[in-house]
């Protein structure tokens, strides 16, 4: 089998409550996620909710790298999810991790689009 992509599940945790709190900051971390991995930026969206929390998402032309924060807990959630060889998300992973000044992290790999080997469809009636 062989996968379309790779999605980092990720909680950064005991965060700096200032950081998370900065929508430019935070879309700045993101941007600059992507670009350091080797994405291809095609977009960005970024919303600061009242009185605290940035969501936001980099629309890459590999998938998405997207965020939520929670100042008042210290935590962000982020998803890295990237399609291809080009892209290394353990370099944004890295580069979030160092920005947020996050002290604990877990992270959850998933294979996306498992899919069979060209070769092992070819007779049975897929391509």
């Amino acid at each position: 089998m062989k996968a379309l992509g790779r999605h980092f599940l990720i909680d950064y945790h005991r965060c700096d409550p200032e950081i998370l709190s900065q929508l430019e900051k935070i879309k700045d971390i993101m941007i600059g996620a992507a670009n350091l991995c080797g994405a291809t930026v095609l977009a960005s969206s970024f919303h600061n909710f009242s009185p605290q929390g940035v969501s936001g998402v980099v629309v890459i032309a590999e998938s998405h790298i997207a965020i939520h924060t929670w100042p008042e807990y210290e935590y962000a959630a982020a998803d890295i999810f990237t399609c291809g060889s080009k892209v290394d998300p353990w370099v944004a992973y890295s580069h979030i991790k160092r920005c947020l000044d996050a002290r604990e992290t877990n992270i959850r790999e998933i294979e996306r689009g498992e899919l069979p080997q060209i070769e092992s469809r070819v007779g049975h009636g897929f391509i």
